[in-house]
């Protein structure tokens, strides 16, 4: 249990990828802060996992897209937890739709919530974390951020932009011993799939589909995005710095 007194912040923590990682770092040893918008249930569930594993747990209702929010979410984990070692930018929206029905609301939605909550969300993280010693900043970013996907321009623009940010926090945040790298998901199977046209309708072939076409034999879960999160909060991981890893299996090697 290498987090072991580590307090963490999981934005979008109740469910899909969020939840993964969120019930992973409290496995290693995290209390762990659960943040959500629309939807209490399923952070409330996360919540009862993380203490029948014998960790703390908190849950935050924000909208990350808002600052003030964000404010609020940061300063009410520190609060109720005592402090926060690790961020885990994971919340994210966004309109899928082909490039020429896109609208400015839509763009201003999209970047707020998946790319400017990082920079400012570390902006109010990082003074918590230094006086503790330093932390972790870990952003989900999607490798639509580099290819391009069917509909998928506003949140493939905002990942982009997310994936500059951790770069640019992880040379300016580093002399505060704050660690900061991102995590690019392949196609994970969660229920988040099914908002994309090209998923709609017949799922369980298309999962079968991308298995047999991904290297590894098998689709991406949700876990396995998880483990890798908290390995870049580990010791081990210290040296990788401003990084986007990729998880996918492979599967864009053929893409």
């Amino acid at each position: 249990m290498y987090l072991k007194d580590k307090i963490a912040l999981v934005t979008g923590g109740g469910r899909g990828i969020g939840r993964a990682i969120a019930l992973r770092l409290a496995q290693e040893g995290a209390d762990v802060a659960i943040n959500y918008f629309r939807n209490r249930a399923p952070a409330e569930e996360t919540a009862r996992e993380i203490k029948a594993l014998g960790q703390r747990a908190a849950i935050i209702r924000a909208n990350v897209g808002e600052v003030d929010e964000l404010e609020a979410l940061i300063r009410t984990a520190n609060e109720q937890l005592g402090g926060l070692d690790i961020l885990v930018n994971n919340a994210a929206s966004g309109y899928n739709r082909p490039v020429m029905e896109q609208r400015v609301k839509g763009w201003d939605w999209t970047m707020n919530i998946n790319a400017r909550a990082a920079l400012f969300g570390a902006q109010l993280a990082a003074p918590i974390m230094a006086a503790r010693g330093g932390g972790h900043i870990i952003n989900i970013s999607s490798f639509g951020g580099q290819r391009v996907l069917p509909e998928y321009v506003l949140v493939g623009a905002s990942k982009a932009a997310l994936e500059a940010v951790t770069r640019y926090l992880a040379v300016e945040l580093a002399p505060m011993g704050i660690v900061v790298n991102a995590v690019s998901a392949g196609v994970v199977q969660t229920d988040a799939l099914q908002h994309f046209p090209q998923w709609r309708e017949e799922f369980s072939q298309r999962i079968a589909e991308i298995a047999a076409r991904t290297p590894a034999g098998r689709i991406v879960t949700a876990e396995d995005i998880a483990g890798v999160v908290a390995w870049l909060c580990s010791p081990d991981a210290f040296m990788i710095r401003g990084q986007v890893l990729l998880v996918d299996g492979g599967f864009t090697l053929g893409f």
